[in-house]
């Protein structure tokens, strides 16, 4: 049996909101929980956070990360934090760190997986791990891909890029008492029920196909060798709408990028022009890729929710973590808290928590799997 709690603290003081997430989260589950997964804006000290939060419940496990929008089933706020905790008389978790991301990915990646306890061990039907990662050190989806390989495809991965409230400067994640940058954090979980996860957006192209002509990492150089911001620009033109290089922000929320893929499209955020007419994205954008700007539609969080539901093989939902991209919250605006409803509405009684991530992390069998940006991940814990 699986109990989980759900909380929230607008407290600005660290120390004190760290306390407040500790002492609902003992006075919920009635003791200690297993595990404690927490989300906190940058604005806050992240020790004197942390410290408040294991004087007051003394987590047997703590992972979490920086965020730029925090959110439970009843509130949702920028500048606050939000937790799941976890008691579980079936499930096992556990923690791992990787660090120096930019330095070496897969010897991070190694670091983490090393310190997994399920990879030699056959007796749970069931692994998966909820990874968050400093996506500002870049090449996020090749850390996926070494992690993918080194646990030999046999757990489902989740997660996103920790946040700094969209200032895009320093990114951290939580382990233990421990605040971290670039690094990646896993809560590895064990278990003989099934854990489902979701992963969907609601984008489609708007565009011809674009081959990647040029591109170095996250540099986006060219489209059939035609300066990237000059095909934006063109676009813009079509539409009617401004394209302005030196705040091209306000078009790219509403007009990103999509690579072909046998799944479907990965989507990466355009963040700024360069001088050379370059384009800087979120995430990398492989050379010789087909690739479309994309438009909006609407309901992802809804099928992400339903389809990580339809995973528990009949098991009722008990809690669920959701995660979204802070380019989606800019561009929806406080229709943002629609999207939040379609989660609450879609797991019936369960609660959820979450936050909005730098590129959302999934990897489960039958969808599209890797780094995204501007998509809906949804993982949902049976009772």
């Amino acid at each position: 049996m699986t109990k989980s709690a759900t909380v929230h603290s607008k407290t600005r003081n660290s120390l004190n909101a760290g306390k407040e997430i500790g002492a609902k989260v003992y006075q919920s589950l009635g003791g200690v929980p297993d595990a404690l997964v927490l989300f906190a804006s940058s604005r806050h000290d992240f020790q004197s956070l942390l410290r408040g939060v294991h004087e007051t419940c003394q987590p047997k496990v703590l992972v979490g990360s920086s965020s730029a929008g925090e959110f439970t089933s009843h509130a949702f706020d920028e500048g606050a934090v939000s937790a799941v905790a976890l008691r579980s008389s079936e499930m096992r978790f556990n923690a791992a760190l990787g660090r120096d991301l930019r330095g070496d990915r897969e010897a991070a990646a190694k670091e983490m997986v090393r310190n997994f306890k399920g990879v030699a061990n056959h007796d749970f039907s069931s692994k998966a791990a909820l990874v968050l990662t400093d996506a500002l050190a870049g090449h996020a989806d090749d850390f996926v891909e070494h992690l993918t390989k080194l646990t030999v495809g046999e757990y489902q991965l989740f997660g996103g890029g920790a946040g700094d409230d969209a200032k895009f400067t320093r990114t951290h994640v939580f382990f233990g008492t421990e605040a971290v940058p670039d690094a990646a954090v896993a809560l590895e979980i064990l278990s003989n029920k099934p854990i489902g996860v979701g992963v969907r957006h609601s984008w489609e192209p708007a565009t011809p196909p674009f081959r990647v002509t040029a591109a170095d990492h996250m540099r986006l150089i060219s489209l059939n060798n035609i300066p990237a911001a000059h095909v934006f620009r063109d676009f813009a033109a079509q539409l009617g709408q401004t394209f302005d290089p030196s705040d091209p922000i306000p078009f790219f929320l509403h007009n990103t990028l999509g690579i072909a893929t046998p799944a479907g499209f990965k989507l990466r955020v355009p963040l700024s022009v360069n001088e050379d007419a370059s384009i800087q994205c979120a995430a990398n954008v492989p050379v010789g890729s087909i690739v479309h700007i994309m438009s909006p539609r609407g309901g992802s969080a809804l099928s992400a929710t339903q389809a990580a539901v339809d995973q528990l093989q009949g098991e009722k939902p008990e809690v669920a973590l959701f995660f979204d991209c802070v380019a989606t919250r800019l561009r929806m605006g406080r229709e943002f808290d629609f999207e939040l409803e379609k989660v609450k509405d879609a797991l019936g009684e369960a609660s959820y928590a979450g936050c909005n991530t730098y590129g959302q992390i999934a990897r489960s069998e039958g969808q599209f799997s890797g780094f995204h940006n501007c998509t809906a991940v949804v993982a949902v814990f049976p009772k």
